[in-house]
């Protein structure tokens, strides 16, 4: 254990309460990075996470009582589990002196700390920017906010607030009726956004010897992603239609029901377009010369789409779908996400399983996504199962250098938490 509660690579692999799905001493590419988070919801979870997946040791600080989306219902139900694995629990009341100096202790020689609560919340604890970083001028300070610095700036935002400001609601729905993408994709996009501002921050340090404070936001987030609309527009002069309306820009790129279910198909080049019809017996139109290049096939789709709504309608997906790979086109099946929990493809290596810390189903296994990347060949594997409310807090006050009888105190006066 270090002076300041964070374990070694090895002491943290040891933590693990049953084996894990890879080697347990292998190496990873963040070992050795101290974290220190402060968030809840999706948003500053899904930076830790990421830090935690690559291999940092992440100590999420709690309220008493834990994290309130640990308890969460409906669509928020899986945000907890989805986002705290691979990470320690420190459960402490932080507005109180003893527990904010135990914190301050552990944040000394912290290399990150990551906070997602509301502007000034962070100060009024003791635990702003400007006070930590005369104390570890080394530590790269992570803020996850609704807005960067303007006339925004003080509001309060969520995910779906900021795609509907965005213009990322507009995209999805229909005319005149906006509808939020089906994922929490601003809170997770705009997450991997401060993992990438903070892993910068560290090459920075590297140089100057000095961290920063770095700061990633939803809505500025909500327009990286519409960028693309906003260019289409400055390029072709007019503005875009939602993307829910089929897209101009391919003759085909559709959904088509199939005997037994439906099949999203796209044929985006010509090349494409010659190979379709061939697999798919279509002479007729492979001759027809009006519909070689793609700007023939959308001013024409009146006059082939009837027919290849009919051919798709005589096959099964599977059926299809064997055409479809031969040819090369992109397809794929409509799915709901139970499905992919029996994908093939994320059966093979993508799915992690992990033992439930909370609610009715505590104990069970959750087979979830693991981090979407390969490196020289490795995926990310679990570490540690999702921890229960201050399952670590006994173990860093420890590592702070407070002795038994101190820690003790502190849990029996209600200022440090352990799970029971």
């Amino acid at each position: 254990m270090t002076a300041t509660g964070f374990p070694t690579t090895r002491q943290a692999a040891s933590g693990l309460q049953d084996p894990p799905n890879g080697p347990q001493d292998s190496a990873r590419p963040l070992d050795g990075l101290r974290v220190v988070e402060f968030s809840h919801m999706v948003m500053g979870p899904a930076t830790g996470v990421i830090l935690a997946d690559l291999g940092a040791d992440v100590l999420k600080v709690e309220p008493p009582g834990g994290d309130n989306t640990r308890w969460l219902k409906g669509s928020g139900g899986g945000y907890f589990a989805m986002y705290n694995r691979n990470k320690r629990s420190l459960c402490a009341d932080l507005k109180n002196p003893r527990a904010q100096a135990l914190v301050h202790a552990i944040l000394a020689d912290a290399d990150v700390l990551l906070e997602n609560f509301r502007p000034g919340t962070m100060d009024k604890l003791g635990f702003g920017y400007e006070a930590l970083s005369e104390r570890n001028p080394r530590l790269v300070y992570c803020s996850l906010k609704g807005f960067l610095p303007g006339p925004y700036g003080e509001r309060v935002a969520l995910d779906e607030v900021t795609q509907m400001m965005g213009g990322l609601a507009y995209m999805t729905g229909l005319p005149g009726k906006p509808m939020r993408a089906g994922s929490s994709i601003v809170d997770i996009t705009g997450g991997m956004f401060g993992a990438i501002a903070v892993l910068a921050a560290l090459q920075e340090r590297d140089r100057t010897g000095c961290g920063q404070r770095v700061t990633s936001a939803l809505f500025e987030t909500t327009a990286f992603l519409v960028g693309q609309h906003m260019a289409q527009q400055s390029v072709l002069g007019e503005e875009p239609q939602p993307m829910s309306v089929r897209s101009s820009a391919w003759g085909i790129y559709d959904l088509f029901d199939c005997a037994d279910g439906q099949l999203f198909v796209a044929v985006v080049s010509d090349t494409q377009w010659r190979q379709f019809c061939a697999d798919f017996g279509l002479d007729t139109l492979a001759a027809d010369a009006a519909l070689a290049d793609n700007a023939g096939r959308v001013a024409g789709r009146e006059r082939f789409m009837p027919a290849l709504r009919e051919l798709f309608a005589s096959l099964d997906r599977r059926q299809a779908a064997a055409k479809l790979a031969h040819a090369g086109l992109p397809f794929a099946e409509i799915n709901k996400p139970s499905d992919l929990f029996e994908d093939p493809h994320l059966a093979r290596a993508g799915l992690v399983n992990v033992r439930l810390a909370d609610g009715a189903r505590q104990g069970a296994r959750a087979r979830l996504p693991k981090l979407p990347v390969e490196m020289d060949g490795r995926r990310f594997d679990l570490r540690r199962h999702l921890p229960h409310v201050g399952e670590h807090s006994r173990e860093a006050a420890r590592g702070t250098g407070r002795s038994e009888v101190e820690i003790e105190a502190l849990i029996a006066d209600g200022i440090l938490f352990e799970s029971q």
